[in-house]
């Protein structure tokens, strides 16, 4: 008999404790909320512009999940005002057109800085034409890769890329700026 008071003993104590944590937490999100302020827009940090010179693209082809097109990256310059240097050739841009018409752009290449630090850089971006809003430039997602050094503050932060066609010396090239997400 004893067991069985101990056991609903038990019960309704775990049962009041979950029923104070679940109030308590409550209160504390209501609280939080009542005391949100508007939220600030990130800034945004100018880091650096690319110059990056084109190969004519290879048609891959239609694939299951929409158009593939494959842009070599053959060269070109960045400078900003942390760093300057030279785009590598030897990349490429993997674009693909899906049904909808949106192009899909995942890059992928490195970077050699003035003083000789190679840089990874993975800029990823979506372009889609069709939506009621016209959208003037392709916005992208560039992801740093740099050694441990001078150059470790690319590694992690928010970055965002803008991308406008252009032309170096008569052959496609683009030019992409890109900008440091900042929270004050």
């Amino acid at each position: 008999m004893s067991d069985q008071r101990d056991e609903r003993m038990c019960g309704r104590l775990g049962s009041a404790i979950l029923v104070k944590a679940v109030l308590a937490l409550a209160v504390f999100s209501a609280g939080v909320n009542l005391r949100a302020e508007t939220p600030t827009a990130p800034q945004l940090r100018f880091v650096f512009e690319e110059q990056v010179t084109l190969a004519d693209g290879i048609p891959f082809g239609e694939t299951p999940i929409g158009k593939r097109n494959i842009v070599p990256i053959t060269g070109g310059s960045f400078s900003g005002p942390e760093l300057q240097g030279k785009i590598m050739p030897g990349g490429w841009d993997w674009q693909l057109v899906n049904a909808s018409g949106c192009l899909d752009l995942h890059a992928d290449y490195m970077i050699q800085t003035g003083d000789g630090v190679m840089i990874h850089v993975v800029n990823q971006g979506l372009l889609c034409p069709n939506l009621s809003r016209k959208q003037e430039a392709l916005l992208t997602s560039p992801i740093f890769e740099a050694p441990k050094g001078k150059y470790d503050w690319l590694n992690g932060g928010v970055y965002v890329g803008t991308v406008e066609g252009m032309k170096i010396d008569g052959k496609p090239a683009v030019r992409i700026r890109i900008y440091k997400a900042l929270t004050k």
